[in-house]
């Protein structure tokens, strides 16, 4: 029996409309969707009236639930992966099943699309020509400190992630560490309230605190001369 296809599929990060022909035309045809959160994902589907059935797969079932998609997927069933937003494997559980899917010589299909981080640099103003992804700081503030002194000197653009609730003491620790430096910082990247704001740490950190953080952020570091 021949082995069905793991399809790798962008979605959008904000606005519904920033999705490809390709990954709707997979998503109408795939035996079955795996998804980061299924009623995040059935609001995607139902804007394109699309109705294909949906399994979950997340951080905290990623074990069980990508064998149970290896299994599927050798019975010869075709399935998407898709993360609430932007592209599957990037900073999310998607990189196991992927990996399990590779070491099972299943074929792994990448359906391009939207991603964060690249919007981010995008628009961000700071040096493309070489940069570094560094996802999520750690949420203790040691082991965040520790990493933001390696990444003192760096000469490539850096490009963080970070969740609403830890930005502001992640400003914090980066303006002790860092210096009082110029910074990029983009939320709600193609959303109704999309922010994105070059200035430094000392003015972001006062600006945050009169405003909430709220969504997630995409913060960038230009590389230093």
């Amino acid at each position: 029996m021949k082995m069905g296809r793991l399809f790798v599929v962008s979605t959008p990060i904000g606005n519904l409309g920033d999705i490809t022909l390709r990954a709707l035309e997979i998503l109408r045809t795939v035996d079955m969707i795996a998804c980061e959160d299924t009623r995040h994902t059935k609001k995607l589907l139902s804007h394109y009236s699309i109705k294909r059935p949906m399994t979950s797969y997340f951080e905290h079932n990623k074990f069980v639930s990508g064998r149970r998609l290896i299994e599927n997927l050798k019975e010869g069933k075709d399935i998407a992966l898709v993360s609430d937003s932007g592209t599957p494997g990037i900073s999310d559980p998607g990189y196991y099943v992927i990996n399990l899917a590779i070491a099972n010589d299943i074929e792994v299909v990448p359906i391009p699309g939207a991603s964060a981080l690249l919007c981010g640099l995008a628009v961000s103003g700071a040096p493309t020509d070489r940069f570094t992804f560094e996802g999520y700081l750690s949420p203790k503030t040691k082991a965040r400190k520790d990493r933001l002194n390696e990444l003192k000197d760096e000469r490539k653009t850096v490009i963080l992630y970070e969740a609403p609730h830890r930005f502001l003491n992640c400003l914090k620790d980066m303006k002790e560490v860092l210096g009082d430096r110029r910074i990029v910082i983009s939320r709600e990247l193609t959303k109704r309230f999309e922010e994105i704001k070059r200035a430094r740490l000392s003015w972001l950190i006062q600006y945050f605190t009169e405003h909430k953080p709220r969504g997630e952020f995409v913060i960038i570091l230009p590389k230093v001369e």
